[in-house]
């Protein structure tokens, strides 16, 4: 399990996020609850583990407001050792995908050799991606103090327009079969990028492989911050 925490770093994605974030066609496909929201002080080190090394090309500030501020002192460190309960708890259930502890949250990066995955040009949630996501599910349920954040991506095979579509229905596909399961949908959030925010190269089998990808990042919600910070006595 990965841990970031150089602060130094993520006041520097924060700026720069800042700068940039109304440019990319992204932010032309995010519904309105997505749209317009401001960064603030937000977890950018969680949109670096969501978007990789194209943080700051733009689009991304429904994400920004989704995600919010990172949650310092006491009540931080509650937060966090909550949250680090429950990457273990997804580390020991899903052992294929990749759980990246960040700020006060969780990224969880799934492609096609950890666990939820879609064939060529289709969308639907295909057996061994439902096993997949029933563990998954079981983690939520035993922590429902946080909100979910599912992201969806392609390989740049095609065209721009159709990959964000595709995009945009393989990480519905995941919000839908999550709310289908019991988990509540007022903690859900669905996002997409299409093509435009690759984190390998798209040049080999392999980088597009690892770019078919849905990320889901796990945050604190309301709930758990004002318990933190009224045990923190903040």
């Amino acid at each position: 399990m990965k841990t970031i925490l150089n602060k130094a770093a993520i006041v520097i994605l924060t700026m720069v996020l800042s700068i940039g974030f109304t440019n990319c066609k992204a932010v032309q496909n995010a519904n309105n609850k997505q749209k317009g929201g401001v960064i603030g002080a937000t977890g950018g080190a969680i949109l670096g583990a969501i978007i990789g090394n194209n943080v700051g090309k733009g689009g991304n500030g429904e994400l920004g407001a989704v995600i919010g501020g990172v949650i310092g002192g006491g009540a931080g460190v509650l937060i966090g050792n909550k949250m680090d309960k429950q990457a273990q708890k997804i580390e020991e259930e899903i052992p294929g995908a990749q759980v990246e502890r960040v700020d006060n949250g969780i990224v969880v990066t799934f492609d096609e050799s950890s666990g939820v995955y879609f064939a060529t040009n289709k969308y639907n949630i295909n057996e061994a991606s439902q096993t997949t996501l029933n563990k998954l599910i079981g983690v939520f349920k035993e922590f429902p103090d946080t909100n979910i954040l599912v992201v969806g991506h392609t390989d740049s095979v095609g065209a721009d327009d159709y990959n964000m579509t595709l995009s945009k229905n393989r990480a519905y596909a995941v919000t839908n079969y999550l709310t289908q399961s019991g988990v509540s949908a007022g903690r859900l959030t669905t996002n997409w990028f299409g093509e435009t925010q690759p984190l390998h190269d798209n040049a080999t089998a392999e980088g597009r492989a690892k770019n078919r990808r849905v990320n889901v990042a796990i945050l604190p919600n309301e709930k758990m911050i004002q318990d933190a910070k009224t045990q923190a006595g903040q």
